[in-house]
């Protein structure tokens, strides 16, 4: 608190990242769910070309070359995709854009109960009435319960997070059908690891009121040079642009823009990453399951595991932690059992399972 702050930073509550090691620290981090592999040789090949004098300059407002590439790698109109600063920003403009304060409304935005915790910091910050749906037996998300229901939005992330699940593209057309006047945002930060893979990417031109938040941290490796993008009808991304120039117009900078282009386009790399990431992925829950654990089938790059009987999910993760070895523990109700494990290198996910092994067998012993 401080008499410095007005009254609405007095009271946020910020998100909270996951704890991230000090310089030198050697850790196996799997709890902030970033890629294991390098990015794009071509994001290399960039950084060797780029003539430091550009950056005296500002850079493309409407980052042209990065949402040209995403154009052509998802078949849409570089009309219909806008790119901000990570996923973060492009929601946070979304919940500014389209969903109604709550003094001018009594109409929430419905959002699940457990997923992405940064949608309930959106609604306080920005003051916007929210609705929790609950998830259904299995962490499982149900698409009637988001017909019927009185709201100025939805926001749904698919696969949902922490709980790995996904829901089908019929499931998010009943959604869209079923709230017509409404906006639904699907996160797809995690899209790229379904298997099989699909993409509400290919409802934008049947429904106006899509609009699809993606990523390049997750499976383009691009974590620390936060580009993010929107795909929807041009109706909507013009309703993006009107909020991104009036708070920032030089969101995303030239030398971003330029390696996340580069790396969209590398198709063959980043399938050849995300084949390997889903692997390990499938190898890990086999794992975790022969070990008594209980987790959901994953469509992200990581897992949702509930510890066998006779261990919690916090003694663990202190466990691990202490053996060096970082995953996210969420002391959310409902949700406080179970650990979300994000997917490292074949190696690094052995050594986890060789620490989860030790851990079993103590408390077994004890």
């Amino acid at each position: 608190m401080s008499k410095y702050w007005n009254k609405k930073i007095n009271e946020a509550e910020p998100y909270v990242a996951g704890e991230q090691p000090k310089p030198g620290q050697k850790v196996i981090k799997l709890n902030t769910n970033e890629n294991p592999f390098p990015p794009s040789p071509m994001a290399r090949a960039v950084l060797r070309s780029f003539d430091i004098s550009e950056l005296r300059l500002y850079p493309d407002t409407n980052a042209t070359e990065f949402i040209e590439a995403v154009a052509e790698v998802e078949g849409v109109k570089p009309t219909q995709v806008f790119a901000g600063n990570g996923s973060d920003e492009i929601l946070a403009l979304c919940f500014q854009t389209f969903f109604e304060k709550d003094s001018n409304t009594d109409l929430p935005v419905l959002t699940p109960e457990f997923s992405y915790s940064f949608y309930p910091v959106f609604e306080s910050f920005y003051d916007i009435r929210s609705k929790k749906i609950p998830l259904r037996e299995g962490l499982r998300l149900e698409a009637e319960d988001y017909v019927g229901v009185p709201n100025c939005g939805i926001a749904i992330a698919n696969p949902n997070a922490p709980t790995s699940r996904t829901i089908g593209l019929e499931d998010i057309e009943k959604i869209l059908k079923g709230n017509p006047d409404s906006v639904v945002i699907i996160d797809e930060a995690y899209i790229e690891f379904a298997k099989p893979y699909f993409t509400a990417v290919s409802l934008i031109n049947d429904y106006p009121n899509l609009c699809v938040v993606r990523t390049c941290s997750k499976s383009y490796s691009l974590a620390g040079l936060r580009v993010g993008y929107a795909i929807a009808s041009e109706e909507l991304i013009e309703g993006l642009k009107r909020a991104r120039d009036s708070f920032n117009s030089y969101p995303t900078d030239r030398l971003a823009q330029r390696i996340a282009a580069a790396s969209v386009l590398d198709v063959n790399y980043h399938k050849k990453c995300l084949e390997e990431i889903i692997a390990t992925r499938d190898y890990t829950s086999e794992e975790l399951r022969k070990l008594g654990f209980d987790l959901p089938d994953s469509s992200a790059n990581f897992i949702f595991a509930k510890p066998c009987e006779g261990l919690d999910a916090e003694t663990l993760y202190k466990n691990l932690r202490a053996k060096g070895i970082l995953v996210r523990y969420f002391k959310t109700a409902g949700i406080n059992d179970r650990l979300r494990i994000s997917i490292g290198t074949r190696e690094e996910m052995e050594a986890f399972i060789a620490a989860v092994s030790e851990e079993v067998t103590n408390a077994k012993n004890s």
